[in-house]
């Protein structure tokens, strides 16, 4: 996500943000995501960000809504790509792979509602994956085993397109394309993310001129130890 951003936006100082110490959100309740999403959004306006993006599923399914009617500044969220797998798909099936937390999102369900009606939706939670591609692993027999386990049912029915519904998988595009093939699509939201961030700064008039030097900076929760 980080990486679209920048690529689209280089004149954009960054500030990201990584909840290691309290990674995987997916098994967390509604009331802890929020609260993480409280902490951590003050601590970036700390740091005078002029917009943020919830680079989460599951944090946007609990606690975009709270953190729009509670702060000022823009908010971006994330939701998986169903529509433009719908919209593209010609065998009728999309896969949508994702955690617990993103499905059972309200965010979710709007959008099946609106998008999802002409297709045949296969939905698989990747448990175990975050916490792989959070420890660096890959392409390592497990990630190949789970992936099997995750992607088989979603490849028999017939899928064209998987939706990847949690920001770590495209980490896993690798792997995934192993197992599901080339001719299966893939489907990461990152760049329509950056595309919206562009256009809320415009929107909004805080684009930085095209002469300014972006700087970045990182955190992650388990080197600040910053808690609720």
């Amino acid at each position: 996500m980080w990486r679209e951003v920048t690529r689209l936006l280089p004149h954009e100082h960054t500030v990201y943000y990584a909840d290691t110490a309290f990674c995987p959100y997916g098994i967390r309740t509604a009331e802890e995501i929020i609260a993480r999403a409280d902490t951590i959004t003050r601590f970036l306006l700390s740091k005078q960000v002029k917009l943020v993006v919830v680079a989460c599923n599951t944090a946007t399914a609990a606690a975009i809504t709270h953190l729009r009617n509670t702060y000022a500044v823009p908010f971006v969220g994330m939701e998986p790509a169903v529509k433009p797998a719908a919209l593209h798909s010609k065998s009728g099936v999309v896969g949508v792979l994702a955690t617990r937390g993103t499905f059972k999102g309200r965010l979710y369900h709007d959008t099946l509602e609106r998008f999802a009606s002409q297709v045949t939706l296969i939905e698989q939670s990747g448990d175990g994956l975050v916490e792989l591609v959070e420890a660096g692993d890959l392409e390592s027999p497990e990630v190949c085993r789970l992936l099997e386990k995750y992607l088989r049912p979603i490849i028999d029915a017939g899928a064209d397109h998987i939706v990847l519904g949690c920001t770590h998988y495209p980490f896993l595009i690798p792997a995934i394309k192993k197992i599901a093939g080339e001719q299966v699509h893939l489907i990461d939201p990152a760049p329509a993310v950056a595309q919206r961030v562009k256009a809320l700064l415009e929107q909004h008039g805080l684009l930085n001129p095209s002469i300014e030097k972006a700087t970045h900076a990182s955190y992650s929760s388990q080197e600040l130890r910053v808690k609720n």
